[in-house]
């Protein structure tokens, strides 16, 4: 399953199964030594940078080497890794990291991003050549089974006008008459009865090369075609040191098919596993920062359909609510999985039993509160019924019969537990949630509205969605006979409470309520105030308030327009 995970990439790559992933891709903190590499600006982070910079250039790559000594042994044979980083560590990076791991054998590119071209005042009077690219390190585990597909990009306009300056009109394209130099008699054939002999002088053949045929210009190890994210850029969610999806979608198609398993383990803005996703790739992104995860998520559930495949988060701690609400059987095999048992994958005929331990006891789950002493009675029949002889050998050598998971257990419960142990020496084992996976309470969430009426300058929309004039005095031009809607101006003020403390909020402004779907307008706003447009209507507007844990709180609010302005 394609996975959002917070925590550090190292302590999670120590538990991935070696040779399981096909491509990597990482863009680690830059070697800059500079407190505005903190972008998020949460916990996670901090602690990530001032672990990383408690010594110097040294320290920084000996932080970075561990990390990358594991991602090897994740990768594949055919697998190959990017790494992407700038002038501060590049040199250092490839020598003592690289070239040390992978081997100097398996260098196969350096690629230079031509991130920016600004050459604007400042760089101007610079005493240097300004620094306007990036450096991404291409690597494979074994150089001679990598898997690598060429990439192509688009023959100019000038280039295209020049050589192929006929057509026939057939529909088939701009092409340009090429010498048949080399040839078998089958192809002689195949030529002639697509018609693209051209008649020539004297022996020499020529023929028709169509435009259409041609892949384009193969693409070298000097990127300057993707521009970096822009300030009004769809895709831009003001993550400073968001990477374009053009440059991951390159790289993915280069190094991975459709169906393998892309990793980031610095996933940060989310580009990575956004494309991979678009890609129809699987994928694992790994960040120490909470918003990282939280705005990565937000982005995929932006870009997901009915064909996307799901995706699971996992947090530091999990949400109450959402577990104790959740699909039943859902929850039955994820927490018999975490306990470390093997979930029944029967949902009848199990005698009530979710799942098995490991040395094959039974596990049974119930997504409740305050269990009673019932079901410690039914559980204890069913055990008896389930397997009698591993029953009596358990009893026999003092271990557990069985395992209940629940919330919490009532009274009644545990005297019964407590009476099966002294006076029949059987012994069930009462586990709480809670000391499987750490659980917590979600945050607390209002909003408060503020209509701050018709801005004078205010676009005026037709009935059509077109927007008109504007006027300065009133915000309405009237025409005979016709009506014009104004935008009314809306401010929400969204408070939210939690004991971690709430890191960022999310807005969406045109909230489908059918289909409970949150998809973020505005993904990461610090304060939690926002002001919006509309148009006469009734608009329901989501606000999520997210937390230092991850957790988060949604709250929907429901306005109602009237903003039609009638001649007369």
């Amino acid at each position: 399953m394609n996975q959002l995970i917070l925590g550090d990439n190292l302590e999670i790559m120590r538990k991935m199964d070696s040779e399981s992933i096909d491509l990597i891709y990482l863009d680690p903190p830059f070697f800059s030594n500079r407190n505005y590499e903190v972008i998020w600006g949460d916990k996670g982070e901090v602690r990530s940078f001032e672990d990383r910079w408690s010594g110097g250039v040294d320290h920084y790559i000996a932080w970075l080497k561990e990390r990358v000594a594991e991602m090897h042994r994740l990768l594949k044979p055919t697998g190959s890794i990017y790494l992407h980083c700038d002038w501060h560590a590049d040199a250092y990076i490839r020598v003592f990291i690289l070239d040390k791991i992978f081997g100097e054998s398996n260098f196969n590119s350096s690629i230079i991003w031509e991130r920016t071209t600004n050459s604007g005042s400042s760089k101007g009077i610079a005493k240097k050549f300004p620094n306007d690219h990036d450096t991404i390190y291409f690597y494979s585990k074994d150089l001679n089974k990598t898997f690598f597909k060429p990439q192509f990009k688009g023959y100019s306009e000038d280039y295209i006008k020049h050589y192929y300056i006929y057509d026939d009109k057939d529909g088939k394209g701009r092409y340009q008459v090429q010498a048949l130099k080399t040839y078998s008699e089958e192809r002689l054939e195949k030529l002639k009865s697509e018609n693209r002999i051209v008649p020539g002088k004297g022996k020499l053949l020529r023929f028709k090369d169509y435009l259409n045929d041609k892949k384009g210009v193969p693409i070298n190890t000097i990127w300057a075609d993707i521009e970096p994210v822009n300030p009004i850029a769809h895709e831009r969610i003001g993550y400073p040191t968001q990477k374009p999806e053009k440059l991951l979608e390159r790289i993915i198609n280069a190094s991975s098919n459709e169906g393998d398993t892309v990793f980031d383990p610095f996933v940060g803005g989310g580009t990575t596993v956004v494309v991979a996703d678009k890609l129809k790739r699987n994928w694992i992104g790994i960040d120490q920062s909470v918003q990282a995860v939280k705005v990565s998520e937000m982005r995929l559930n932006n870009g997901q359909n009915l064909f996307s495949a799901p995706f699971s988060v996992t947090l530091h701690k999990y949400d109450y609510d959402t577990l104790r609400y959740k699909d039943a059987f859902e929850f039955e095999k994820f927490i018999v999985e975490q306990f470390g048992g093997l979930a029944n994958i029967k949902q009848r005929s199990d005698l009530g039993l979710d799942g098995r331990t490991r040395e094959g006891s039974p596990i049974q789950v119930k997504r409740s509160d305050n269990i009673g002493r019932n079901v410690i009675d039914n559980f204890h029949s069913a055990v008896m019924r389930y397997d009698k002889a591993l029953y009596e050998k358990n009893k026999a050598a003092d271990l557990a019969v069985g395992y209940i998971i629940a919330f919490t257990f009532g009274k009644g419960a545990i005297q019964e537990v407590a009476r099966l142990k002294n006076e029949e020496n059987v012994e069930i084992k009462l586990v709480t949630v809670e000391e499987i996976i750490p659980i917590a309470k979600k945050p607390k969430l209002s909003v408060k509205i503020n209509d701050l009426g018709v801005p004078p300058l205010n676009p005026l929309l037709s009935k059509e969605g077109k927007e008109s004039e504007r006027s300065e005095d009133s915000g309405v031009v009237e025409k005979a006979d016709s009506k014009k809607v104004a935008l009314r101006e809306i401010e929400f003020i969204a408070i939210g409470e939690s004991d971690a403390g709430v890191e960022f909020y999310s807005w969406d402004f045109e909230y489908n309520e059918e289909e409970k779907k949150f998809k973020a307008s505005i993904m990461l706003d610090k304060e939690g105030r926002q002001q919006h447009k509309f148009k006469p209507g009734t608009h329901s507007i989501a606000v999520k308030a997210v937390d230092n844990e991850g957790l988060e709180a949604i709250e929907v609010v429901k306005v109602k327009v009237n903003g039609v302005v009638e001649r007369g």
